[in-house]
């Protein structure tokens, strides 16, 4: 059998082969600051206190990615607040009060309970110092200072209860506003790079770095009560559960959800913290789960990081090879083909992730998790650009006369690709492949921010909780698995390249 046959069925196999298992139960979502995964933690403890085992998807990037996760039924439940649900969710619609929102959540197949205690508001931070130098207490001090630079949240930045309507209220017009994600942006103020940012009310930092958090005195920001939002049907489904989401209402005050944070801030887990108030506040002893050594850990992530990987590489070789010799026989249809894959390359990694989601929801597949087809087709994409164009370049480099020798010879079409062409290109198509492999390795960490698993959740949370130990735990790992990638396909040269063909030309 003809060692591309060979190879060929490897692939097929590799692809189609399961490697990870999303179980069965619960699924729980959090968004992407302390805070959102210590209530997810607190859910899942109650999820496993009504005999239901929790799936926590930590860390989800953007909070209409997880409402729309939500109501598509990818997540059952997962803690929000009223005022983003107003002023964003549902920002346009006739949306002011709480039975207004129960109403238009209702709508969406989506339940709400009482809220949990605490008014999580948006507010101004800064470092004491800088506040007492400016002579700023309120928020409209700030307006006498428009030199002052601002690091906000990318989020922030666009949210219709955000930056922009903030300043149009307050009348400021500053020309040095910065989008950060949230956790680099109170580095930034640490070193004074920024005067000030956007903070939560009960952010933990604000406590750990004596912040000055500044008043609204024109009260633009709305109450932003801390809920719990669950699918209608699990009324039905899981009712213990649901009954148990609507015990936490009236639970968790500023202070108490203030001192849960700073204690994920000063080295607990956000499992031991939930653990520790479920214990105390609702006297629930949680199910002490066996805490994965570092290489369980590694043995973990890997898997999830090669799911990803393999189940987009080896659908863009068997897909590019061919675009590309097809790129190389039709001229007109390959420029249009070659211009196409060119232009995915251009957009951003993120926002591709972002812009397939909807197409992944279209046919009814997952855009968030283990495995999420978001993800994998984000990482298709992103690698089709080095393997079609080194596939054609590779055939365009063929010298007429071995064409021309093959059909005067009389052999088919067929047997001229496989065994003369094929093999004449494959230098090239490699070179192609291990670019595509080095590079969707890296870019795979980036399924993490819609669940996907993989070495970007260390980073992720080491980022967030700023430890580096975590950040290297998933960067080191990626950097060892993309040198192992492109050896793999090295030794996979050696076998597909006839020996005479990598004889390196005389100088």
């Amino acid at each position: 059998m003809n060692r591309f046959w060979i190879l060929l069925i490897i692939l097929v196999i590799l692809a189609v082969m399961p490697l990870s298992y999303q179980a069965p139960g619960i699924k729980i979502g959090s968004k992407k600051f302390t805070e959102s995964v210590v209530l997810g933690e607190l859910i899942s403890g109650l999820a496993r206190e009504a005999q239901n085992q929790p799936l926590h998807y930590r860390e989800l990037g953007g909070s209409r990615l997880v409402f729309n996760a939500l109501v598509n039924g990818e997540i059952d439940v997962y803690p929000e607040y009223t005022g983003t649900l107003m002023q964003e969710i549902f920002a346009g619609r006739s949306v002011e009060n709480v039975e207004q929102l129960k109403d238009a959540l209702a709508e969406e197949g989506i339940l709400m309970t009482d809220p949990l205690g605490f008014n999580n508001t948006y507010a101004i931070g800064m470092l004491k110092t800088r506040a007492a130098e400016l002579e700023a207490a309120n928020f409209s001090d700030l307006g006498r200072h428009p030199q002052m630079t601002f690091g906000v949240t990318n989020e922030f930045l666009d949210r219709a209860d955000g930056w922009k309507a903030l300043s149009k209220h307050y009348g400021f017009d500053f020309p040095n506003v910065r989008g950060l994600d949230h956790d680099i942006a109170f580095r930034q103020l640490a070193m004074g790079s920024v005067d000030a940012m956007d903070v939560y009310a009960t952010d933990a930092k604000i406590t750990s770095m004596d912040l000055q958090v500044l008043k609204d005195d024109r009260d633009f920001f709305p109450r932003y009560d801390a809920v719990i939002l669950y699918r209608a049907e699990l009324e039905q489904s899981e009712p213990e559960l649901v009954a148990r989401l609507n015990s936490l209402s009236g639970k968790i005050d500023e202070a108490t959800m203030s001192g849960l944070n700073l204690a994920v801030e000063e080295g607990l887990t956000e499992t031991q913290v939930a653990n520790k108030f479920l214990a105390e506040q609702l006297n629930i002893a949680a199910e002490q789960a066996e805490t994965p050594n570092l290489w369980q850990t590694l043995l973990k992530l890997t898997i999830e990081h090669l799911d990803l990987v393999r189940k987009s590489l080896i659908p863009a070789i068997l897909i590019g090879i061919p675009i590309g010799i097809i790129a190389d026989r039709f001229r007109l249809l390959g420029q249009c083909l070659m211009g196409l894959v060119g232009i995915i390359q251009t957009i951003p990694a993120l926002a591709l992730l972002v812009l397939v989601m909807p197409l992944a929801a279209a046919v009814g597949a997952r855009t968030i998790g283990i495995g999420s087809f978001s993800a994998v087709l984000a990482l298709f994409l992103y690698s089709l650009l080095p393997i079609v164009r080194n596939t054609f370049v590779g055939f365009q480099g063929i010298e007429n006369q071995y064409r021309e020798s093959a059909k005067a010879l009389g052999l088919s079409s067929g047997y001229q690709l496989l065994n003369i062409e094929l093999p004449l290109a494959m230098r090239s198509i490699m070179a192609g492949i291990k670019t595509a492999a080095v590079m969707n390795v890296g870019f795979a960490a980036l399924g993490a921010l819609i669940g996907a698993g993989g070495y970007g959740q260390p980073i992720l949370t080491g980022i967030r909780l700023d430890r580096m130990d975590l950040i290297l735990q998933g960067a080191i790992p990626a950097a060892v698995l993309a040198l192992l990638v492109q050896w793999s396909f090295d030794l996979i040269e050696r076998w597909v390249v006839p020996k005479g063909l990598r004889l390196k030309p005389a100088a």
